[in-house]
């Protein structure tokens, strides 16, 4: 970015399975039932983007029509969770579609309208549920299907940030890209493995772009590989002569204990990865626990037709650079 661009508030919520980990009592709003007031588990995702979007916008003390335009998207079909959820804010909406990656290409896509003067306010905000993507993806729940242990669950969240021009920290000053990386896996039970080279390359063009190093960075944090795809990224770096080991974390590893909440790989879902940075990493960069972290989300390009299909995973993955004033 010409300027850096401020994160001026943020919000999260998330249901009653997120609320038992690691991060308990940090996020903005939590659903005992998961239901979240709602009759069905795709509407109870939408609402969770209305309360993050709110919460977000109440922490930056902004009114929803300040705000230029929204990134959103999600896991369903052509993105009902956010279409759904944000239709009542009328703002100006552009939807997603970069899976688990969704967070940090809004985030990115944020800042380039920001920092290119076509918007002066910009939201990002994306969710996943458990239930909605299961009955999507997968087989019915009722049918009680034995996971392997590289699956991951699917996340019960949502986050959203609220960005601009202004003095306030801290601030994104480079985000990357990423390229489509298809290295041939079509296990979808196996998710963090198909998007960790998709990682891996963005993480390596964004130090050779940037000349910085791992050792510049307080916290490398990815989202969400699990922990069979946290182990394959730093082995791809390593080979590349990038050593991130004591400095990364992903977001799936951070949102559920492994070994109490039976969640196999870790956590997935576009709102894991949010919900994370939300709720635990924002915070943190605010009141300077944390100086610069690399932010990069992954997500697996993949829908029920083509994994019916026999088509393989392509995975994506942006990076977005947080500093702390």
């Amino acid at each position: 970015m010409e300027t850096p661009v401020s994160v001026l508030g943020f919000g999260s919520a998330a249901g009653k399975k997120e609320d038992e980990g690691p991060l308990s009592g940090l996020f903005d709003y939590i659903s005992d039932d998961n239901t979240f007031g709602e009759k069905t588990w795709e509407k109870s995702e939408s609402r969770m983007q209305q309360i993050a979007l709110s919460k977000a916008l109440a922490n930056a003390e902004l009114d929803p029509k300040k705000i230029d335009l929204i990134f959103s998207g999600d896991l369903l079909n052509q993105c009902i969770g956010s279409v759904f959820g944000l239709r009542e804010f009328n703002i100006p909406f552009i939807g997603l579609y970069g899976a688990c990656s969704t967070m940090a290409e809004g985030i990115a896509l944020s800042c380039i309208a920001i920092d290119g003067g076509f918007a002066e306010k910009c939201a990002a905000i994306t969710s996943s549920h458990f239930c909605s993507a299961e009955r999507q993806f997968r087989l019915p729940l009722e049918y009680g299907g034995q996971r392997p242990q590289s699956a991951q669950w699917t996340a019960t969240a949502s986050g959203a940030v609220i960005l601009g021009n202004s003095e306030k920290a801290p601030v994104i000053t480079h985000v990357t890209i990423g390229t489509i990386v298809d290295m041939g896996i079509n296990d979808a039970n196996n998710m963090g493995a198909a998007m960790a080279p998709a990682a891996a390359d963005t993480i390596k063009r964004f130090f050779t772009d940037t000349s910085l190093t791992a050792q510049d960075i307080d916290l490398v944090l990815t989202g969400d590989l699990g922990e069979q795809g946290s182990s394959i990224l730093c082995e791809l770096l390593y080979r590349e002569g990038i050593d991130i080991r004591q400095k990364h974390n992903d977001c799936g590893l951070i949102i559920f204990d492994r070994e109490s909440q039976d969640v196999h790989s870790g956590g997935s879902g576009c709102g894991c990865s949010a919900a994370v940075l939300c709720a635990h990493i924002l915070p943190r960069l605010c009141d300077g626990n944390l100086k610069k972290v690399l932010f990069v989300a992954t997500g697996a390009l993949m829908s029920p037709t083509s994994q019916q299909q026999g088509e393989t995973i392509p995975g994506i993955a942006h990076a977005v650079l947080f500093q702390s004033r």
